[in-house]
Order: C-alpha cells, then sequence, then structure tokens
C-alpha cells in the first residue's frame, strides 16, 4: 500500500503491475481491497492503481465534517491523476465510484483514455426519466434507514438494512466473513453519504462524454441500478454496454473472470 497526498489529504492506493495505466475507483461501503479478484488478470496487462477515496479504509473516520461528498471525492481523483503524472489513464469505477468516474470524465477529457462505468451509482432526473419525482429517492431512504442505525453503533444491523435492500432478504447473512469485514470498515462513510447531495445524472451529462465508454451491469441487478446503467448508455455517444449473465451489483467479484475478458477486451480495442 502506498499513498498520495491530495487536496490535504493521503489518499492510500495500490500500485500492481506494468503496462498502460487503469485507476480502479470503488463503490460505497468499499475500499481498494474490493478489487483484489480481479488483480490477477487485469495486472498482466495493465498498471492497476486502486485507490481509496477520502475517509474510507484505512481511513477510520468518525463520520463529522463536511469533507465527504461527491464533489470532494470528483476533485480528489482529478488531482490525484495530475500528481501520479501518468495521463491519459483507462478509469475505471464501480457503483458511487462509477458516478464520480462519470463526473471526471465529464469535467477532465483530457485526463482520460477510456472509460469503464460498472453499474455507476445515482439518480436520473426528467430529461432520463419520464418517472422522475422530486425530493429523496428510494435509494436515499435506504441509506438514511442504514446510516440512522449505524450512528447508533449498530454497524450489522444497519449494514443488514442496506445489503438486503440491495441483494434480497438474507444477503447480509449470507456473505463469507472476509466481505463483510470490509463492510464494516467502512460502514461510517453511509453517515455521510446521507448528506451527500449528489446531484442526478442528466441527459445533457450524458450527453457531455466523449471518452469512449463501456457500461457494464449485472444481469440480475434488481432495483434502479440497471435503469440508471441504461439510460445513460442510450445517450453516451459510441457507448458499449455488457451485461454479465448470472450476476448482481458485484459483477466483478461473482463473475471475475467474465468481467475482466470484458474490460480487457475493450482496453485492447484500437
Amino acid at each position: 500500500m502506498q499513498s498520495l497526498h491530495v487536496n490535504g489529504y493521503d489518499m492510500a492506493y495500490l500500485d500492481i503491475g506494468r503496462g498502460p495505466p487503469l485507476v480502479c475507483v470503488h463503490g460505497s461501503l468499499s475500499d481498494f481491497r474490493i478489487w483484489s479478484a480481479v488483480l490477477g488478470p487485469l495486472t498482466r496487462r495493465h498498471r492497476v492503481i486502486a485507490l481509496s477515496l477520502r475517509h474510507f479504509f484505512p481511513d477510520h473516520w468518525d463520520g463529522i465534517g463536511g469533507t465527504y461528498s461527491i464533489a470532494q471525492h470528483v476533485d480528489d481523483v482529478i488531482a490525484f491523476i495530475e500528481k501520479l503524472d501518468i495521463k491519459p489513464v483507462d478509469l475505471m469505477g464501480h457503483s458511487r465510484g462509477g458516478h464520480i468516474s462519470f463526473r471526471v470524465a465529464q469535467r477532465r477529457p483530457d485526463l482520460l483514455r477510456r472509460l469503464i462505468l460498472a453499474e455507476p451509482g445515482g439518480e436520473l432526473d426528467g430529461t432520463l426519466d419520464p418517472d422522475f419525482k422530486p425530493g429523496p429517492s428510494p435509494l436515499a431512504a435506504r441509506i438514511a434507514a442504514s446510516a440512522a442505525v449505524i450512528a447508533q453503533g449498530d454497524i450489522d444491523g444497519g449494514l443488514e438494512i442496506f445489503i438486503d435492500a440491495l441483494e434480497g432478504p438474507g444477503a447480509w447473512k449470507r456473505l463469507p466473513a472476509t466481505p463483510k469485514q470490509l463492510l464494516r470498515d467502512n460502514a461510517v462513510t453511509l453517515i455521510g453519504q446521507t448528506r451527500d447531495k449528489r446531484p442526478p445524472f442528466s441527459r445533457a451529462d450524458a450527453e457531455a462524454i466523449r471518452t469512449p465508454t463501456l457500461f457494464i451491469g449485472g444481469a440480475n441487478t434488481r432495483g434502479a441500478l440497471p435503469k440508471v446503467l441504461h439510460a445513460l448508455e442510450a445517450h453516451v455517444k459510441g457507448a458499449r454496454t455488457e451485461m454479465i449473465p448470472g450476476t448482481t451489483h458485484p459483477m466483478f467479484e461473482q463473475a471475475p473472470q467474465k468481467y475482466c475478458e470484458i474490460v480487457l477486451e475493450f482496453l485492447a480495442a484500437s
């Protein structure tokens, strides 16, 4: 593990392999360790740089303060790439990390060669969703309910609410010990996420992306995530989409070989 001082914060990251740089941005409740299942195949052809966002493990944040936000994380990833001085990079983000990577591509396409968005998290505005209604989304309500329980000190209880809502009843109890611990290590970040003020995706946002883009989804993912993915890919010029059979939101953990095949093929294209 290494660290890079970015915007007044020490960002931890892994830097493994040789070749064109591939920067990986994790999602909610995770950190750079989440990519462990795909590091082997990816590092055979790429220098993989997997970072931990501000306030995620190995940081042990107390949930206090206003420095946890999509805007801050986007600023941090931009500064991280600039400070490494390796542009242009391929950028891959999952879930919340997909949202952050999308915003990096929107603001600083000069930093990027290719963009991979694995079920980017977020909401759609009225230009992309005919059923849009102002106010908190179901996802925001789920996060708030989970964070309230975590804030009371019941880490496992709060995580069970969140994971079961995402993956179905009983999903938390079925998780093995190692992924459970990774979630516990980052549980307090959900408190920050309740104050996130994440901007919804718009059609203009999607049309502004000019970086060659690949969307990846789990064919069995529930809820709003597939809707967001397909709404965005329909308006990102030239975007490709791959759905991995038999998987849900953590598709690169459930089918790492297939995920890597898709990613490496896309990155190798001229």
